[in-house]
């Protein structure tokens, strides 16, 4: 998809944002980036219902019954996405995995400045490349997504670890993570559980379409490693070898990120973005 195509899309991405508060309530959608703040506000006594894990085991063991700790809600809780920008993110056709991952990251970042939250940015490709700081306001908005429109793709191996262990450092109150990436990268697994303990992280998975198109002896050539393979595409055992490695592989990558803590959200080539958003955070409201 050629850069005219897709600032087009992002252009009507408010108006989407604002009928999205429509179909939400306009509460349910704020909500959707707010967490439970760190500070304790008041103790109360355990009522039937509460969750067990906020109990007090100090205040209870020294009066001899439950007593339930109430957290003051962040009003104010960041919204920071980490984008890939390795060479990696080139692969697809007419509409790239980066395209994709653009999409995501300005639908994201409007969404953000709707609900009225500060919206930070990384990016990365076999190291971080650009940082924007956490602001509100429709002009830090638009200078991340304009930056994501003209970054340029390189570098092999992409380091995905150091992306996150570098969010990490930079973030010193919980916020809600995005984290846009192929996740065609090694070791990144360690970073990702270090990271959820003290952020709440939604991992966006981009990948090409795992249908094939049947065209025939088709060569794909990996731009990170420049390894070239050949694929039988008319072999009807190989597309369904194809599409159970896809499978196997998409299985694996939501279960490492939901032992991490992280919720998983796999976006391919041939998704609607702006559908498996809306699927997306209707499911969180």
């Amino acid at each position: 998809m050629d850069r005219e195509k897709l600032v087009q899309k992002i252009i009507r991405f408010p108006l989407i944002v604002h009928k999205m508060t429509n179909d939400l309530l306009l509460g349910d959608f704020r909500s959707i980036f707010r967490g439970h703040g760190i500070e304790v506000d008041e103790v109360r006594l355990y009522e039937s219902g509460d969750d067990v894990r906020a109990i007090d085991w100090n205040v209870s063991a020294r009066f001899g019954t439950p007593y339930l700790k109430i957290y003051r809600e962040e009003r104010d809780q960041t919204v920071f996405i980490i984008l890939d920008c390795s060479s990696s993110m080139n692969a697809g056709g007419l509409v790239r995995a980066y395209d994709q991952a653009v999409l995501v990251l300005a639908l994201m970042a409007f969404s953000a400045e709707y609900a009225g939250q500060p919206v930070g940015a990384l990016f990365f490709n076999q190291k971080i490349t650009t940082v924007f700081p956490s602001r509100k306001g429709s002009s830090h908005t638009m200078m991340i997504i304009n930056a994501a429109l003209q970054a340029s793709l390189e570098g092999n191996n992409s380091n995905l670890s150091d992306a996150l262990t570098g969010a990490g450092r930079l973030l010193k109150r919980r916020s809600f993570v995005v984290v846009i990436s192929d996740f065609q990268s090694l070791g990144w697994e360690r970073s990702m559980d270090i990271l959820c303990r003290h952020h709440e992280v939604v991992a966006v998975r981009i990948n090409a379409s795992e249908n094939l198109s049947g065209a025939g002896l088709v060569s794909v050539t990996d731009p990170e490693t420049g390894a070239t393979v050949f694929m039988p595409t008319r072999h009807e055992g190989f597309r369904g070898f194809w599409q159970l490695r896809h499978k196997e592989q998409q299985d694996k990558w939501q279960a490492r990120c939901r032992q991490a803590g992280a919720v998983p959200l796999s976006i391919s080539t041939a998704d609607n973005v702006v559908e498996c958003l809306v699927k997306f955070f209707k499911h969180r409201s």
